[in-house]
């Protein structure tokens, strides 16, 4: 599962890009109710950036328990994500996920079969569990862009 789960990783740059960098400005700011706008939650995705890549120093480090998120969101809540440019957040997004690709690519076989505690699950997660998780919350955000484009672009 091990390089599944990488190529996954490595192509939410590319299927973001693809959603959401030919959208319109008043498209991609477009909020239904209070939920977030396709930039505020593109911006969501690089906020959470850091957070990946402290979980796999957290295995690399052979911490016990990986570092905790933020489930209040407030990080992406503050950044007024709308007030900036797609293209920044695409670019920088792109440039933050492969170096988590490109450090999960050079574990060693003893990191890959370590397992650290989720503090939200309770249970031991590895590496590739972790990676799952990272690519499934991907997805998710991207289902919610394509259904926002869909909505704000009839």
């Amino acid at each position: 599962m091990f390089p599944i789960i990488v190529e996954r990783l490595r192509g939410a740059p590319a299927c973001l890009q693809d959603r959401a960098a030919s959208l319109p400005k008043e498209v991609l700011a477009c909020r239904e109710g209070d939920q977030w706008s396709i930039q505020e939650i593109a911006g969501h995705l690089l906020d959470l950036e850091p957070l990946w890549m402290s979980r796999l120093e957290d295995f690399m480090a052979g911490r016990e328990t990986l570092q905790p998120a933020d489930l209040t969101n407030r990080k992406t809540h503050e950044a007024n994500h709308n007030a900036g440019n797609i293209e920044s957040i695409l670019s920088e997004f792109r440039l933050r996920r492969s170096a988590l690709v490109r450090q999960t690519e050079e574990l060693d076989e003893a990191v890959i079969r370590r397992t650290a505690l989720h503090p939200r699950l309770k249970e031991p997660i590895g590496v590739v569990q972790m990676g799952y998780v990272v690519a499934e919350h991907d997805v998710h955000h991207l289902a919610q862009i394509t259904e926002l484009a869909r909505k704000f672009t009839k």
